[in-house]
């Protein structure tokens, strides 16, 4: 067992509502909503749901890119809300954000030396000949050569423009990463050798992750642990092995039973949820998913459950777990 790394606790992000000339406050969105769990070292935790679900709010609030509500976040038993601005400036240096979207999250007026470089000269005090040095080693490790480094980002692929934006996270060789769907703007011809790269440079480079996905074959592929979300709050929650061979959360086996099948053969009883995702704004009271679940009985309306424990390394938040 792996020593932890990033320790999760009870992570609440609120995002206000305003309303009128004056801006007055009228409620909140309840983006994360207690969401509790650990990473060890070299390890990597999917989080997994639908769109919406608040798992990009969770990546993002752990590296205090948005600033949590509630909850705190440990990283090597730190407690990163009382560090400063620039404490946790210095702290960013170990723990880096792959972008969802390299069109928009590489700068177009800055070439590729440029976007390496500048991470570099933000941490270290490196010589010009130091620098050129280890952004060309980074160069070489996604793929690509130094005869592209004054290039731009509109000359580039997308899955090059992922490279790179893969490259500028990790060439400070940060401990932690949250890859925040870093293959959905690609096309599915290119998705594979970008998820190869990351496997590759997370046991290189003895990485851990908080890998954001809603591609459950994905998941499956790259994690050693996994969380599903739903309405911003944690229903499930173990080891890849143990949740993909016996979900118990309802809303867990409808997203597995809706995964396709590599085999043409193979046929699967399909879950077919009703009604829609509630409003954020106005969760409903008790279990967040009882308005979708065909196994809600009273206690679900009017009781949030916990996430308690159904077997080894395996949590779920159910008060009827089947």
């Amino acid at each position: 067992m792996s020593s932890t790394l990033l320790d999760v606790r009870n992570l609440q992000v609120y995002f206000p509502i305003r309303r009128g000339l004056m801006r007055k406050t009228t409620g909140y969105v309840h983006a994360v909503e207690d969401v509790s769990f650990t990473v060890g070292q070299r390890e990597v935790f999917a989080l997994v749901g639908e769109s919406g679900c608040g798992k990009s709010t969770t990546g993002t609030a752990i590296l205090r890119l948005i600033e949590p509500t509630g909850g705190e976040v440990f990283f090597r038993g730190e407690k990163l809300s009382q560090l400063s601005e620039e404490e946790m400036r210095l702290k960013r240096r170990d723990m880096q954000l792959i972008f969802q979207n390299p069109y928009a999250s590489l700068n177009p007026r800055m070439n590729v030396w440029q976007l390496l470089s500048e991470p570099l000269k933000t941490h270290f005090h490196l010589s010009q000949a130091e620098t050129r040095e280890k952004v060309e080693e980074m160069l070489r490790l996604i793929g690509m050569t130094p005869d592209q480094l004054f290039r731009y980002p509109h000359q580039f692929s997308g899955g090059q423009k992922q490279r790179i934006s893969i490259a500028r996270a990790l060439i400070t060789h940060p401990s932690f990463v949250v890859a925040d769907e870093p293959v959905s703007a690609l096309d599915v011809s290119i998705q594979a050798q970008i998820l190869n790269l990351i496997m590759e440079l997370q046991q290189e480079m003895e990485l851990s992750l908080v890998f954001i996905s809603h591609d459950l074959n994905v998941v499956r592929h790259i994690s050693n642990a996994v969380g599903v979300m739903y309405l911003g709050s944690l229903m499930e929650k173990g080891s890849t092995q143990e949740v993909y061979s016996h979900p118990v959360h309802p809303y867990t086996q409808a997203l597995l039973s809706a995964v396709p099948s590599h085999d043409p053969l193979h046929k699967s009883d399909h879950v077919i949820l009703q009604g829609d995702v509630p409003n954020p704004a106005h969760p409903p009271e008790g279990c967040p998913f009882h308005t979708r679940c065909p196994r809600c009985s009273g206690i679900c309306c009017t009781e949030k459950p916990e996430l308690k424990p159904v077997g080894e390394d395996h949590y779920v938040a159910c008060h009827l777990p089947s």
